[in-house]
């Protein structure tokens, strides 16, 4: 009979502790756990006579541990959480690529900031300026750690990049290279020459294509996007490369091959879906076809890369220097390992490549069917530039090409969701307690069409930074290039591309949208928001 007894109050201690343990070790995070849990075993199953001692003692204990874990969130209310279900929590409502535009639904019903259940992680999600600033300034120190994706993980060489780096003594180093050669204001002086030249190429193709037939639309992603990824190449590699052998693939590729395997391939892939994302316990459960696909895109970026800085080595080898990104490294970066010096050589072309192309294609966009909000550009430029043509130095002088810039990067967050950062312990942020462990999703795209923030978000108003509580020369009017120390590096040449673009070709072309009834879709391709489909618009040369 006392044996039966034993057995059963054994089982139920057992129970009791394993419960405990789950608690500590996936709530809690105690690593010790186990290690003090089989210790407490192992007394009980030798000390058969202690056990009425840990059974009335047991509960105590247990309400003690919950009522001192409760009074230290306590004094903070918790996060609103948006309901979901077992297991998989609120996966099903994110099923489509664009989560940006589901969190503003969610913020609409649950407020600013609330959490989600995305498998077996919570996710804190921001919605206002606010929250992120908080969240980029403030909290920093406590949630600066990224929490990447699988696919991240593997295309980034495990956060060997600036912009997915964790905050840490690499980040600073790297980032100090970066703005030195590439992005920094006397790098951009050094650079100015390329940026030139492009503008000069854009406007020659512009106008063979007038030329060549005034009935044909002209495709503008097409042109910019080609003389973008030429100026990336000049800034990494000192010049454009039209053609290159890759040993490792066995052929010689063109340009536009070697833009599909850099920039548009590596977009794509950014946002392959791994399930292990969501249920890291099962980690060890192959994922075999997305473990092929992004393995074959790291393959083919790498032999590219190879070979790129290859000719470049037997270049500087040859005494042949030139003011470009990788002659730096490779004299002032020693320290890098060859996988960290091709990710970075990698990350300058890449995000010269995209973002400004995101910005600059959907203001010419928004232009192109508001003729009179293109006119009124067109006059100002007029007024201020006379007969020269226009240039980065008439940017600040005139205020109406500024707010089409910020309006067109509120409305159009190139970026809309910050990689997700983790809590490291537990922080605030609005007023509510964010438990250590909580993954961190800043939605910019929700921040920038918050309604307490913005009249009538949905709406391109470019008048409406016009108003003299902002800065004519402020880069951060919306959050579109974050805040606080990881604030982003390329703001400023992407500010130059982009206004210089747009002045010159509205100071030379009158620009007509091609209607086709799907201009508002943004692409689900790649980690920014590009229109759906290419801009197709008919131009007519201005006298100037």
């Amino acid at each position: 009979m006392w044996i039966y007894i034993y057995i059963i109050v054994y089982i139920y201690i057992y129970i009791i502790l394993y419960l405990v343990f789950v608690y500590l070790g996936f709530v809690v995070g105690c690593k010790i756990t186990m290690d003090i849990l089989n210790g407490i075993l192992e007394v009980v199953q030798t000390q058969p006579l202690i056990m009425s001692a840990v059974l009335g003692g047991l509960p105590l204990l247990l309400f003690l541990f919950f009522k001192i874990k409760r009074g230290l969130s306590s004094q903070l209310p918790s996060v609103p959480v948006v309901p979901g279900l077992p297991v998989i929590g609120n996966l099903l409502q994110l099923k489509e690529k664009k989560p940006y535009k589901t969190f503003i639904e969610f913020a609409e019903k649950y407020g600013p900031i609330y959490s989600i259940k995305t498998g077996s992680s919570t996710v804190i999600v921001l919605n206002s300026a606010q929250l992120a600033k908080e969240a980029m300034v403030t909290r920093y120190s406590s949630i600066s750690t990224r929490q990447l994706s699988n696919a991240l993980k593997i295309l980034t060489f495990d956060k060997c990049m600036v912009a997915m780096s964790d905050y840490n003594e690499f980040h600073r180093k790297v980032k100090k290279h970066i703005l030195g050669n590439v992005l920094g204001a006397n790098a951009q002086k050094r650079h100015r020459v390329h940026r030139e030249a492009m503008m000069e190429n854009i406007s020659n193709e512009l106008n063979e294509s007038v030329k060549a037939s005034t009935d044909l639309p002209i495709n503008f992603r097409k042109i910019f996007a080609s003389e973008l990824f030429g100026l990336s190449l000049k800034e990494v590699l000192g010049t454009n490369i039209e053609s290159i052998y890759v040993k490792e693939l066995g052929s010689t590729l063109l340009n536009e091959e070697i833009y599909r395997i850099l920039v548009l391939d590596l977009m794509e892939g950014a946002l392959e879906v791994d399930w292990r994302d969501f249920f890291p316990y099962l980690k060890w459960v192959p994922n075999t076809n997305f473990e092929a696909k992004i393995q074959k895109l790291c393959e083919r970026r790498q032999a590219v890369m190879n070979a790129l800085i290859d000719e470049q080595k037997k270049r500087i080898a040859s005494g042949k220097e030139l003011n470009s990104y990788v002659d730096h490294l490779l004299s002032e970066a020693k320290e890098l390992t060859e996988e960290q010096l091709s990710m970075l050589i990698w990350e300058a072309i890449i995000e010269t490549s995209d973002t400004t192309l995101v910005t600059t294609e959907w203001a010419m966009y928004e232009l192109s069917k508001d003729k009179t909000r293109q006119e009124r550009l067109y006059n100002d430029i007029k007024n201020v530039c006379g007969d020269e043509k226009f240039s980065e130095d008439y940017i600040s002088k005139i205020p109406y090409l500024g707010a089409i810039f910020h309006e067109t990067l509120r409305k159009h967050s190139p970026a809309p969701i910050v990689p997700l950062r983790s809590a490291q312990e537990d922080t605030e942020i609005g007023g509510y307690h964010i438990p250590a462990g909580s993954q961190i999703a800043i939605n910019i795209y929700g921040c920038n069409r918050d309604k307490k923030e913005w009249e009538n978000p949905e709406q391109w108003l470019p008048e409406r930074f016009l108003d003299e509580k902002y800065d004519p020369m402020d880069l951060y009017k919306t959050m579109a290039f974050g805040a606080g120390k990881r604030v982003c590096a390329g703001s400023l040449q992407a500010m130059l591309i982009a206004s210089t673009a747009i002045g010159r070709m509205v100071q030379e072309f009158e620009w007509k949208l091609i209607e086709r009834g799907d201009e508002e879709s943004v692409d689900t391709v790649g980690l920014t928001t590009h229109k759906l489909n290419p801009l197709l618009v008919t131009i007519n040369p201005r006298k100037l």
